[in-house]
């Protein structure tokens, strides 16, 4: 069921890194990616598939994992990403594209999970992962997905109105998340 899916595809930032994800699967994430609208249908994102340790450990220490967890840096060893995909704006193209970069991704994690996977859209990148990737000038890094074999427990939680929305992890390392409630999100009803 759709609900389901989207219920289960969180962002999740520790993995079981032992576990490879193929080529074949990330061709199938972005074969996902590519059937999704585009604005006017320019297409203008590409991307670049990583699934190797030697460059996953050359694009890691370019990536921000947790704004809100102030005492955490990023998964350990062991807890890094399998794979990751790199969203890329082909500015010959297009000079935006945050509508198409939306939808795009959340097809791709919808299918991650799918298949027992998990991901985390990354958009805190330092510069120098253009020059790991040896970008062509007119191409320019939006986000990175993380993905993996998720390694933690991730949970909804419903936030009492006027509560807090940061998100934060338990004394057992479960990660939790605050959503704002139905009624406090939608803004008015028309039915007449």
């Amino acid at each position: 069921m759709l609900y389901d899916l989207i219920y289960k595809t969180r962002s999740f930032r520790r993995f079981k890194e032992n576990e490879p994800i193929g080529l074949e699967t990330l061709h199938h994430l972005v074969e996902l990616a590519r059937l999704a609208g585009s604005a006017r249908n320019v297409q203008p994102l590409k991307y670049i598939l990583i699934n190797g340790p030697a460059v996953n450990a050359r694009v890691f220490p370019h990536l921000g994992w947790a704004g809100y967890l102030k005492d955490w840096s990023g998964p350990e060893k062991g807890e890094r990403p399998a794979a990751y995909i790199v969203c890329l704006l082909d500015t010959r193209l297009s000079r935006e594209a945050e509508c198409d970069l939306g939808i795009a991704t959340q097809n791709i994690l919808l299918g991650a999970s799918e298949k027992g996977l998990g991901g985390c859209r990354i958009a805190s990148i330092s510069p120098g992962l253009k020059n790991v990737l040896d970008l062509d000038e007119h191409l320019q890094i939006l986000l990175v997905i993380a993905l993996g074999k998720p390694a933690e427990t991730v949970l909804l939680d419903e936030r009492v109105p006027g509560g807090d929305i940061t998100y934060w992890r338990d004394a057992a390392g479960v990660h939790h998340v605050p959503k704002r409630p139905l009624q406090e999100i939608i803004a008015g009803e028309y039915t007449a």
